[in-house]
Protein backbone atom coordinates (compact mmCIF):
# COMPACT_ATOMS: atom_id res chain seq x y z
CA UNK A 1 0.00 0.00 0.00
CA UNK A 2 0.97 3.53 -0.93
CA UNK A 3 1.51 6.40 2.02
CA UNK A 4 -0.35 9.69 0.57
CA UNK A 5 1.86 13.02 0.88
CA UNK A 6 -1.72 15.09 2.17
CA UNK A 7 -0.67 17.09 4.78
CA UNK A 8 -2.43 16.57 8.22
CA UNK A 9 -5.57 18.87 8.49
CA UNK A 10 -7.04 20.00 12.01
CA UNK A 11 -11.14 19.59 11.45
CA UNK A 12 -13.58 21.37 13.80
CA UNK A 13 -16.31 19.34 15.00
CA UNK A 14 -18.66 21.61 17.33
CA UNK A 15 -17.92 24.96 18.20
CA UNK A 16 -20.10 25.53 21.14
CA UNK A 17 -20.92 28.15 23.98
CA UNK A 18 -18.96 26.26 26.00
CA UNK A 19 -16.01 23.88 24.31
CA UNK A 20 -14.74 22.98 21.21
CA UNK A 21 -14.18 19.78 19.91
CA UNK A 22 -11.47 19.00 17.16
CA UNK A 23 -10.66 15.88 14.97
CA UNK A 24 -6.78 15.95 16.23
CA UNK A 25 -4.28 14.37 13.31
CA UNK A 26 -1.30 12.38 13.85
CA UNK A 27 1.90 14.18 14.93
CA UNK A 28 -0.32 17.25 16.86
CA UNK A 29 1.32 16.96 20.66
CA UNK A 30 -0.38 18.37 23.57
CA UNK A 31 2.74 21.05 24.82
CA UNK A 32 5.55 22.40 23.19
CA UNK A 33 7.85 20.04 25.34
CA UNK A 34 5.68 17.34 23.48
CA UNK A 35 6.75 18.74 19.98
CA UNK A 36 7.26 21.99 17.82
CA UNK A 37 3.78 21.91 16.60
CA UNK A 38 1.44 21.51 19.98
CA UNK A 39 -2.42 22.24 19.11
CA UNK A 40 -3.43 25.24 21.48
CA UNK A 41 -1.06 27.67 19.24
CA UNK A 42 -2.72 26.27 16.13
CA UNK A 43 -6.04 26.75 17.05
CA UNK A 44 -5.01 30.90 18.11
CA UNK A 45 -3.79 31.00 14.69
CA UNK A 46 -7.51 30.10 13.61
CA UNK A 47 -8.80 32.69 16.06
CA UNK A 48 -9.68 30.33 19.17
CA UNK A 49 -7.78 31.82 22.46
CA UNK A 50 -7.98 31.11 26.21
CA UNK A 51 -9.65 27.49 25.44
CA UNK A 52 -8.76 25.08 28.69
CA UNK A 53 -7.16 21.48 27.80
CA UNK A 54 -9.05 18.86 29.79
CA UNK A 55 -7.91 15.40 28.60
CA UNK A 56 -4.86 14.98 26.38
CA UNK A 57 -4.19 12.57 23.43
CA UNK A 58 -0.63 10.87 22.92
CA UNK A 59 1.04 12.99 19.95
CA UNK A 60 0.72 10.04 17.47
CA UNK A 61 -2.77 9.15 18.53
CA UNK A 62 -5.21 11.17 16.31
CA UNK A 63 -9.38 11.47 16.51
CA UNK A 64 -11.50 13.44 19.14
CA UNK A 65 -10.33 16.10 21.75
CA UNK A 66 -12.72 18.17 23.67
CA UNK A 67 -11.19 21.50 25.13
CA UNK A 68 -13.47 24.48 27.18
CA UNK A 69 -13.86 27.62 26.61
CA UNK A 70 -13.64 29.08 30.34
CA UNK A 71 -12.03 27.73 33.62
CA UNK A 72 -15.55 26.96 34.94
CA UNK A 73 -16.45 24.61 31.89
CA UNK A 74 -12.41 23.45 32.24
CA UNK A 75 -13.54 22.03 35.58
CA UNK A 76 -16.94 20.61 35.37
CA UNK A 77 -15.40 18.52 32.14
CA UNK A 78 -12.40 17.36 34.45
CA UNK A 79 -14.39 16.13 37.07
CA UNK A 80 -16.41 14.51 34.59
CA UNK A 81 -13.49 12.80 32.98
CA UNK A 82 -12.43 12.32 36.25
CA UNK A 83 -14.94 10.42 37.47
CA UNK A 84 -15.63 8.25 34.75
CA UNK A 85 -19.02 10.31 33.41
CA UNK A 86 -17.22 10.76 29.99
CA UNK A 87 -17.43 7.65 27.73
CA UNK A 88 -14.37 7.54 25.35
CA UNK A 89 -14.17 4.90 22.69
CA UNK A 90 -11.12 4.02 20.54
CA UNK A 91 -10.32 2.18 17.45
CA UNK A 92 -6.88 0.88 16.58
CA UNK A 93 -4.96 -1.66 13.93
CA UNK A 94 -2.72 -5.00 15.22
CA UNK A 95 -0.93 -6.69 12.53
CA UNK A 96 -1.43 -9.45 15.39
CA UNK A 97 -3.52 -11.68 16.80
CA UNK A 98 -4.55 -10.87 20.60
CA UNK A 99 -4.39 -13.85 23.10
CA UNK A 100 -8.03 -13.29 23.94
CA UNK A 101 -10.52 -11.48 21.34
CA UNK A 102 -12.14 -9.57 23.57
CA UNK A 103 -12.99 -9.03 27.42
CA UNK A 104 -11.12 -6.84 29.97
CA UNK A 105 -7.61 -5.48 30.06
CA UNK A 106 -6.77 -4.90 33.72
CA UNK A 107 -3.45 -3.69 36.26
CA UNK A 108 -0.98 -1.47 37.00
CA UNK A 109 0.88 0.61 34.56
CA UNK A 110 4.92 0.52 35.68
CA UNK A 111 7.31 2.47 33.83
CA UNK A 112 9.81 0.40 32.17
CA UNK A 113 13.11 1.96 30.08
CA UNK A 114 13.01 4.63 27.54
CA UNK A 115 10.31 6.16 28.92
CA UNK A 116 7.83 3.22 28.43
CA UNK A 117 5.46 1.29 30.70
CA UNK A 118 4.50 -2.03 31.19
CA UNK A 119 1.45 -3.70 32.46
CA UNK A 120 2.04 -5.27 35.76
CA UNK A 121 -0.71 -7.42 37.71
CA UNK A 122 -0.59 -5.40 40.51
CA UNK A 123 -4.56 -3.44 40.55
CA UNK A 124 -3.29 -1.04 43.38
CA UNK A 125 -4.04 2.03 41.04
CA UNK A 126 -4.56 -0.20 37.37
CA UNK A 127 -5.43 1.14 34.14
CA UNK A 128 -8.97 -0.95 33.14
CA UNK A 129 -9.69 -1.39 29.26
CA UNK A 130 -12.70 -3.11 27.52
CA UNK A 131 -12.46 -4.49 24.32
CA UNK A 132 -13.85 -5.94 21.37
CA UNK A 133 -11.61 -6.95 18.00
CA UNK A 134 -12.26 -7.81 14.06
CA UNK A 135 -10.55 -9.93 12.04
CA UNK A 136 -9.48 -7.65 9.02
CA UNK A 137 -7.27 -10.15 7.45
CA UNK A 138 -4.60 -9.26 4.30
CA UNK A 139 -2.72 -10.80 2.56
CA UNK A 140 0.38 -7.89 3.69
CA UNK A 141 -1.26 -9.01 6.90
CA UNK A 142 -3.03 -12.08 7.98
CA UNK A 143 -3.34 -11.89 11.54
CA UNK A 144 -4.64 -7.59 10.46
CA UNK A 145 -7.42 -7.28 13.58
CA UNK A 146 -9.45 -4.12 13.94
CA UNK A 147 -10.05 -2.98 17.79
CA UNK A 148 -13.08 -1.24 18.99
CA UNK A 149 -11.47 -0.08 22.63
CA UNK A 150 -13.56 1.33 25.69
CA UNK A 151 -11.09 2.98 28.45
CA UNK A 152 -12.34 3.36 31.82
CA UNK A 153 -9.41 5.27 32.95
CA UNK A 154 -7.50 7.16 31.43
CA UNK A 155 -3.24 6.55 32.28
CA UNK A 156 -0.19 7.41 30.26
CA UNK A 157 0.21 4.68 26.94
CA UNK A 158 -2.89 2.93 28.48
CA UNK A 159 -4.30 1.22 25.09
CA UNK A 160 -0.92 1.15 23.46
CA UNK A 161 0.27 -1.03 26.48
CA UNK A 162 -2.53 -2.73 27.25
CA UNK A 163 -2.82 -4.14 23.74
CA UNK A 164 1.00 -5.35 23.57
CA UNK A 165 0.16 -6.81 27.16
CA UNK A 166 -1.91 -8.91 25.11
CA UNK A 167 0.35 -10.07 22.41
CA UNK A 168 -1.22 -7.36 19.90
CA UNK A 169 0.64 -4.27 19.71
CA UNK A 170 -0.90 -1.30 17.94
CA UNK A 171 0.59 -1.18 14.02
CA UNK A 172 2.70 1.35 13.19
CA UNK A 173 3.52 1.88 17.49
CA UNK A 174 7.09 2.76 17.83
CA UNK A 175 7.49 2.60 21.29
CA UNK A 176 5.59 -1.04 21.32
CA UNK A 177 5.03 -2.59 18.24
CA UNK A 178 7.68 -4.08 15.79
CA UNK A 179 5.57 -3.63 12.26
CA UNK A 180 6.15 0.48 11.16
CA UNK A 181 3.38 1.67 9.06
CA UNK A 182 2.50 5.04 7.81
CA UNK A 183 0.94 6.14 11.29
CA UNK A 184 0.44 4.64 14.49
CA UNK A 185 -3.09 3.25 14.35
CA UNK A 186 -4.96 4.73 17.29
CA UNK A 187 -7.90 7.00 16.88
CA UNK A 188 -9.82 8.60 19.26
CA UNK A 189 -13.09 7.59 17.08
CA UNK A 190 -16.15 8.44 19.59
CA UNK A 191 -17.01 10.69 22.99
CA UNK A 192 -20.27 11.21 24.76
CA UNK A 193 -20.67 13.40 27.90
CA UNK A 194 -22.91 15.38 29.78
CA UNK A 195 -22.41 18.99 30.49
CA UNK A 196 -24.53 21.19 32.20
CA UNK A 197 -27.74 18.88 32.10
CA UNK A 198 -27.19 18.48 28.53
CA UNK A 199 -26.17 15.24 26.67
CA UNK A 200 -23.44 15.16 23.83
CA UNK A 201 -21.87 12.50 21.67
CA UNK A 202 -19.86 12.98 18.47
CA UNK A 203 -18.24 10.49 16.60
CA UNK A 204 -15.32 10.98 13.27
CA UNK A 205 -14.12 8.20 10.99
CA UNK A 206 -10.03 8.72 11.07
CA UNK A 207 -9.18 10.77 7.66
CA UNK A 208 -5.44 9.53 7.65
CA UNK A 209 -4.13 6.24 7.16
CA UNK A 210 -3.75 3.83 4.65
CA UNK A 211 -5.09 0.57 6.79
CA UNK A 212 -7.68 2.78 8.23
CA UNK A 213 -9.23 3.46 4.70
CA UNK A 214 -8.77 -0.39 3.76
CA UNK A 215 -12.45 -1.57 2.95
CA UNK A 216 -12.69 -3.99 4.89
CA UNK A 217 -11.67 -1.89 7.91
CA UNK A 218 -14.59 0.65 6.81
CA UNK A 219 -17.24 -1.52 6.52
CA UNK A 220 -16.15 -3.62 9.94
CA UNK A 221 -16.73 0.13 11.68
CA UNK A 222 -19.58 1.28 9.59
CA UNK A 223 -21.64 -1.90 10.34
CA UNK A 224 -21.12 -1.80 14.05
CA UNK A 225 -22.80 1.55 14.22
CA UNK A 226 -23.32 3.68 17.47
CA UNK A 227 -20.10 1.94 19.99
CA UNK A 228 -22.18 3.24 23.40
CA UNK A 229 -24.79 0.39 22.03
CA UNK A 230 -22.18 -2.20 21.78
CA UNK A 231 -22.82 -5.39 24.26
CA UNK A 232 -19.92 -4.27 26.10
CA UNK A 233 -19.49 -6.94 29.86
CA UNK A 234 -20.29 -5.41 33.11
CA UNK A 235 -17.51 -3.95 34.82
CA UNK A 236 -15.28 -6.40 36.99
CA UNK A 237 -16.16 -5.63 40.36
CA UNK A 238 -12.38 -5.89 41.34
CA UNK A 239 -12.17 -3.01 39.21
CA UNK A 240 -14.56 -0.87 39.98
CA UNK A 241 -13.40 -1.12 43.70
CA UNK A 242 -9.68 -0.45 42.94
CA UNK A 243 -10.52 3.03 40.19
Amino acid sequence: MTTSDAQPRLHILADTEHFLVIDKPPGVCMHYQDGDNPILPMLEARGYTGLHLVHRLDTATSGLLLLAKTADVAAALSDAFQNRRVQKFYLAISAQKPKKKQGHVLGDLSKARRGNYKLTPATDNPAYTQFFSYSVAQPEYPSLRLFVLKPLTGKTHQLRVSLQSIGAPILGDARYAKHASDRMYLHAYQLAFELFKERYSFYRYPEQGDWFNQTQVVQTVKDLGDLEQLNWPRPLSKALHAI
